[in-house]
């Protein structure tokens, strides 16, 4: 038991060691202006893409969504003719 209270011990004092010294330097590149700028029109337009790519996912996304959801409601009307006279009337008022 000693021993094993010992090699914790132990680990807990190199963990502290570790954790006091310093972190590497990081190493700093200098890059050309103009090279930074056509990376950044790069981004920009990628991103543009992607948000086009986006947005017209999100709307075929809508339309199938829609057009499930009609063809749902109707075949519901359907089977439960109640359900739709019910949904039409009024909700029982808060009290």
């Amino acid at each position: 038991m000693k021993k094993t209270i010992a090699t914790l011990i132990a680990g807990l004092f190199a963990t502290a060691a570790f954790a006091q010294t310093p972190a590497p330097a990081a190493t700093t590149t200098t890059t050309p202006a103009a090279t930074s700028t056509q990376e950044a029109v790069k981004d920009a337009k990628a991103d543009a893409q992607a948000a086009k790519a986006d947005a017209n996912e999100a709307k075929a996304s809508a339309k199938h969504a829609k057009k499930h959801t009609k063809k749902h409601t109707a075949k519901h009307k359907e089977a439960h003719p109640k359900a739709a006279e019910t949904a039409a009337a009024e909700p029982a008022p808060a009290k």
